[in-house]
């Protein structure tokens, strides 16, 4: 049975990660609508995000757009890769006994 990858399976970080992976390899998302979408605090999800980011499960970018400083976050592809493997783990778990 797929083990549970214990950095994604804090809620927060496993709903972070489930809306970085739903985006396309190459998007990333503003760190203002995932603490609107996933209603975080800043300092709630900047520590979620310093977690999968040092595990190398996300990319953070920072920039300036009209002088005002954002944040952008990608899934890294060892990230998608994390993030697939801890939803089949989850799946195994869930499934009933004696179905393939």
């Amino acid at each position: 049975m797929p083990e549970l990858d214990a950095i994604i399976h804090q809620p927060a970080r496993l709903q972070i990660m489930a809306a970085l992976t739903h985006l396309g390899p190459r998007d990333q998302v503003d760190f203002s609508f995932l603490k609107a979408r996933l209603a975080l605090t800043d300092g709630n999800l900047g520590a979620h995000l310093l977690t999968l980011e040092e595990a190398g499960y996300i990319a953070v970018a920072k920039t300036f757009v009209s002088r005002k400083p954002r944040t952008f976050i990608a899934a890294t592809a060892a990230g998608r890769r994390a993030f697939a493997g801890h939803v089949a783990a989850l799946n195994a778990i869930l499934k009933p006994p004696g179905r393939a």
